[in-house]
């Protein structure tokens, strides 16, 4: 039985989750439109060059979630997952999931995007183990900050391997799809990294190391 680990955003997803959603408040006018819109690119910008400060992207992206109650919070996110997040969930990339699914492995979506965001695109994609990072409740309702270690980057690696000490399990025969060079850390501790549709950065890397190169999108 093999380990199956998959990013979500731009490799199962034709689009970032974490950055649509920052469109869907603007767009619904849930934040002040301008600031928010301008700052969203910005952190998306600094995370496709690799120079995100995540503490500070986490500040700002969930800082929202504390100004309404839950239940309203989860009645927009149900209307985001319907009309945003399933018109680019890529039938390739369900194959994928169904191609390892039917050889016994075991499934985990690990993503550096919430769990606030990413738990009912898991549900969705039939994944039922998802490493994301963390948002704080207290009493059921939403502060507004993160908790734990961020997923993302090295975070990734340290949250996998928490996962792993946990489910008394390891890293043989392990495979790890991504599209983005911040999953370098974690690519280079499986045994099969893939790169899905990768940005430049990861093409060139997995180019020069022989890893596999696939699209998900063709």
């Amino acid at each position: 039985m093999a380990l199956a680990l998959f990013d979500l955003d731009n490799t199962l997803l034709a689009g970032d989750s974490d950055y649509l959603w920052g469109r869907f408040l603007v767009e619904h006018q849930l934040v002040d439109a301008e600031l928010y819109e301008r700052e969203n690119q910005r952190f998306y910008d600094q995370y496709r060059q690799g120079t995100l400060n995540i503490e500070e992207f986490l500040a700002f992206s969930l800082a929202p979630l504390a100004h309404h109650p839950a239940a309203q919070l989860h009645a927009w996110r149900e209307t985001f997952i319907q009309q945003v997040i399933e018109p680019i969930i890529l039938p390739a990339a369900e194959e994928l999931l169904a191609q390892h699914r039917g050889q016994g492995d075991v499934l985990v979506i690990i993503t550096a995007t919430n769990r606030f965001v990413t738990a009912p695109i898991a549900e969705r994609l039939q994944v039922s183990h998802l490493l994301a990072t963390e948002v704080e409740r207290v009493d059921g309702v939403y502060t507004g900050r993160s908790c734990g270690i961020p997923c993302f980057q090295d975070g990734k690696v340290t949250r996998l391997e928490q996962w792993l000490q946990s489910h008394d399990t390891g890293l043989e025969d392990s495979w790890f799809y991504s599209d983005s060079h911040n999953d370098l850390p974690l690519l280079e501790r499986v045994t099969h990294p893939v790169a899905v549709d990768p940005d430049d950065v990861l093409r060139h890397s997995a180019q020069s190391r022989n890893w596999p190169v696939i699209s998900l999108r063709d």
